[in-house]
């Protein structure tokens, strides 16, 4: 971190880390590599199976994992820990954008061999977003230590928003998104293949495959306002926060051809989403009073989700029998 000195900041509970330019880089290639693999993978525009978007998926979380040891080798375990509770704070609450996209999609009857190439550059302009709001973010706390509890506040009546659910949620957004795009240029009724741009009667205008990577880049700065408050609620350090963000984000595309179809199947996955980010916000407003050990806070974190899974469950195959 940069600034306030430890015995001075409001943050001394958590990792002060002397990130040098080679681990930016580093991070930095190995984001563009697994993009660049990503990209090249679905360059055909097949329409991914259940099959291959698990494999996908788990390959994605092993990469976030592996990326974890070499934090714990670099820097030690309480990197490590606020490491991997950014991740999973970050990774939980993306559950929820996987199925506002699948609204999104339906909503603009965009084919199913086209989302790929959408979600592919519109987490790619994500992780951007998400580096400026996180420097931003960091700037302020560092500064202005009160910031923590306006966050914290934020983020707890973010919370109960969202265990309030709203069963049409990103219908408002596609269209927010489309009325944007049509002011600053025509679009299209149809398709040219995956092109995003196209020439129709001798005018350039958008594809509705560009209609919908402006949605999707919409949806997406209204979900980092929520996420990256969140996650610097358990850490202060950039290079983790960006991380943590980088790899739980990257492994979206295929967590949403996995999970898209299974909206109904988790009833209490708002509940767990809006718990999380009080039990965050709670944590954040309370931290210049008061820090809650890394370790108990991924703890908490997991018991809730863990629990939204098995309660989500139970209520699936009640509701099967009857």
């Amino acid at each position: 971190m940069i600034g306030v000195p430890a015995a001075e900041s409001s943050r001394e509970n958590f990792v002060d880390l002397d990130v040098g330019t080679r681990w930016w880089i580093g991070l930095a290639v190995a984001v563009v590599a697994m993009l660049a693999v990503d990209l090249y993978r679905h360059r055909d525009d097949h329409e991914p199976t259940a099959r291959s978007a698990a494999l996908e998926s788990a390959a994605w979380v092993a990469c976030g994992l592996i990326f974890g040891v070499v934090i714990l080798i670099g820097f030690g375990g309480a990197a490590f820990g606020e490491y991997i509770s950014g991740y999973l704070i970050e990774k939980s609450l993306s559950v929820d954008n996987v199925f506002v996209w699948s609204i999104l999609f339906s909503t603009m009857a965009v084919p199913v061999r086209y989302q790929h190439r959408v979600l592919f550059w519109g987490i790619f302009g994500a992780l951007t977003l998400r580096l400026v709001f996180i420097l931003i973010g960091s700037a302020l706390i560092e500064r202005f230590s009160i910031v923590l509890v306006g966050f914290g506040v934020f983020l707890v009546v973010t919370g109960l928003r969202v265990i309030r659910h709203r069963e049409d949620e990103g219908e408002n957004e596609a269209a927010t998104g489309l009325s944007l795009l049509k002011r600053i240029m025509p679009v299209s009724d149809e398709y040219d293949g995956h092109k995003f741009l196209t020439v129709r009667g001798g005018v350039r205008m958008a594809t509705p495959l560009l209609a919908a990577l402006v949605v999707v880049e919409v949806t997406d700065v209204i979900f980092a306002v929520d996420s990256v408050p969140a996650v610097l609620a358990v850490s202060n350090e950039p290079y983790l926060v960006f991380a943590s963000n980088a790899f739980a984000i990257l492994g979206l595309r295929a967590m949403y051809f996995l999970l898209a179809d299974a909206r109904q199947r988790f009833h209490y996955l708002s509940h767990a989403l809006g718990g999380i980010l009080v039990f965050v916000g709670l944590k954040m407003a309370a931290s210049e009073w008061y820090h809650l050990d890394t370790y108990v806070s991924l703890g908490v974190i997991l018991a809730i989700m863990v629990a939204a899974i098995v309660f989500s469950e139970r209520r699936t195959r009640q509701e099967a029998r009857l």
